[in-house]
């Protein structure tokens, strides 16, 4: 068996000069940075700065070509099949899958994850009163709005309990209440001591983070507190830094 690589407990991700190439091109250069347990922790950048390969990288899905990294314990490199088991993931493009039940897709996701039936049956009635969805259990996914989706796909997405859920633009086209309501969830999940890794468009929502970085042609140009950033480039909202910051990239292909 695997064991564990040593590093600070409190540091759920760890990234040393993380680099990624496909050629001669170099997607993502030498980044470095570490996020807490229990941390909201944005991660943003333009289309084509290198952020969706970073993340698949920290996910266990793309083998680094330089540098190193720690997830949930476990090196990124080496132990891709452990760092899977200990994450959660959800993307703007919806994960559940509609031509099943609501409690089918929670048994179902829950019995990839390892965990026992009288386990699942437990936690599914939590779930389905935290998300008011008693009403729903038996209907088919594909029949609820767009926001019942996003917010059971999260709940699916830390149903397991993970260490660290890596949310990719989780809530694309969904309106501004509904949007709100995902972040309670988030805000929910992190007071339960899972770390949350989040990409996103829309600028305000990188104010609810508790530090953000901004990567620029695959180099983080910029991590710190939403406030400390705004101070930083004298801004009045995280828009505006990420704005100036843009402006600085040379390449649109990721």
């Amino acid at each position: 068996m695997e064991k564990t690589i040593q590093h600070n407990p409190d540091q759920v991700i760890v990234a040393e000069n993380l680099t990624k190439k496909f050629g001669k091109f170099t997607a993502v250069d030498h980044i470095s940075f570490e996020v807490k347990k229990g941390e909201i922790f944005g991660f943003l950048g333009a289309n084509g700065a290198g952020k969706t390969t970073a993340m698949r990288m920290l996910c266990g899905l793309s083998i680094p070509t330089g540098g190193k990294g720690i997830v949930a314990g476990y090196d990124i490199g080496t132990q891709t099949e452990l760092v899977k088991k200990s994450i959660g993931y959800m993307s703007q493009k919806f994960s559940l899958y509609d031509d099943l039940k609501v409690w089918e897709n929670i048994e179902l996701f829950g019995g990839i994850y390892g965990m026992k039936d009288a386990e699942i049956r437990e936690k599914t009635d939590s779930l389905m009163k935290l998300l008011n969805f008693e009403n729903e259990r038996d209907k088919l996914v594909g029949s609820l709005p767009l926001g019942f989706k996003q917010k059971l796909a999260f709940s699916v997405s830390i149903f397991h309990s993970p260490k660290v859920v890596f949310l990719d633009e989780p809530t694309g086209g969904v309106d501004p209440i509904t949007r709100r309501q995902f972040w309670e969830l988030i805000y929910d999940a992190t007071s339960r001591g899972i770390t949350v890794f989040v990409t996103t468009h829309y600028m305000d929502e990188a104010e609810y983070c508790d530090r953000v970085s901004i990567m620029v042609d695959g180099k983080i140009e910029a991590l710190d507190t939403p406030r400390n950033l705004k101070k930083q480039f004298n801004a009045n909202n995280m828009d505006e830094v990420f704005q100036q910051l843009a402006r600085k990239a040379k390449r649109v292909d990721s």
